[in-house]
């Protein structure tokens, strides 16, 4: 799911920044911007978002912006210092005259003034620090979104659900009627095939012709009741609701339960006898389609 968050620190060298942004994708993948400064800190930056993300695209930009020198956070070069010392040493006693060089100038050489040495260390602990703070609005601008991804599928389920309370009793009155079509064709069909084989001995008796039609409308009734398959389907929209309420890590428990809730409206479709169950598939299955778009995108 996305996300965002950028979070600065002060230190005593400088500005630390961290930005965090991340877009669906159904497997964590990570991306970091880093300066060649700080790259020591990516593998505990890594491990950190790990810790914190399991999906998403998610991209990390950390950035140092040095203070400009000043004497808190300056020191002279004692090897420099020493080394001019020596030399000036050395020109004096050839030349008795020359002056000795002024503070003045020794501060303004090339090099005298160096910025105090930052430590590997205490920068580590600075971005680890920032990191924290940064992946908490992260987390919490992604956990906003999951509320707003979680009220839109719940509404999916109680569409679904109505569906399934609406046709369910649709089920076995149109067997019913189905059947009783059935029987009627086929008898009207039988009985011009008994008045033109009049003259002809008949094979079976028109009663276990009947009985024949019977039994063969009554497995094909069987074979298009979808009684099974609404049950099944309830079943999965509570699961489904289940897991939503409950929160958590839900994004591949409801990646499994597309995948059933898919295939028990397929079925539904393929059995239907009447317009209305087969229009009642299809409003569920682009349903199911609009779920599985965001479940992606879940955690």
């Amino acid at each position: 799911m996305t996300g965002y968050s950028v979070t600065s620190r002060e230190t005593t060298a400088g500005t630390l920044t961290i930005e965090l942004k991340s877009v669906n994708s159904r497997f964590l993948d990570l991306q970091f911007r880093i300066n060649d400064e700080l790259r020591a800190a990516e593998p505990a930056l890594r491990e950190a978002i790990m810790g914190r993300a399991s999906r998403g695209k998610v991209e990390c930009r950390l950035s140092f912006g040095r203070k400009a020198a000043s004497g808190s956070t300056q020191a002279l070069n004692m090897t420099l210092l020493a080394t001019l010392t020596r030399l000036q040493e050395d020109v004096r006693r050839q030349f008795k005259d020359a002056a000795a060089m002024s503070v003045n100038e020794l501060l303004r050489w090339p090099g005298m003034l160096e910025e105090t040495e930052i430590t590997q260390e205490t920068l580590q602990a600075d971005i680890l620090a920032l990191a924290a703070t940064a992946l908490d609005a992260f987390v919490e601008s992604r956990t906003r979104e999951g509320a707003a991804l979680q009220a839109m599928l719940l509404a999916r389920v109680d569409d679904m659900e109505a569906i399934v309370t609406r046709i369910t009793p649709l089920v076995p009155q149109a067997i019913s009627q189905f059947q009783q079509k059935a029987i009627e064709r086929l008898q009207e069909a039988l009985g011009l095939v008994l008045q033109n084989g009049a003259s002809a001995s008949p094979v079976v008796s028109r009663e276990e012709a009947l009985e024949r039609i019977r039994q063969e409308v009554t497995m094909y009734g069987i074979r298009i009741d979808v009684a099974e398959e609404l049950s099944r389907l309830s079943a999965h929209l509570s699961e489904t609701r289940h897991i939503l309420k409950k929160g958590g890590q839900v994004g591949k428990r409801l990646d499994f339960m597309m995948q059933e809730l898919n295939r028990e409206a397929n079925t539904i479709g393929s059995k239907a006898a009447v317009k209305e169950l087969a229009d009642a598939s299809m409003t569920m299955k682009l349903l199911i389609e609009q779920m599985r778009e965001q479940v992606q995108n879940l955690e």
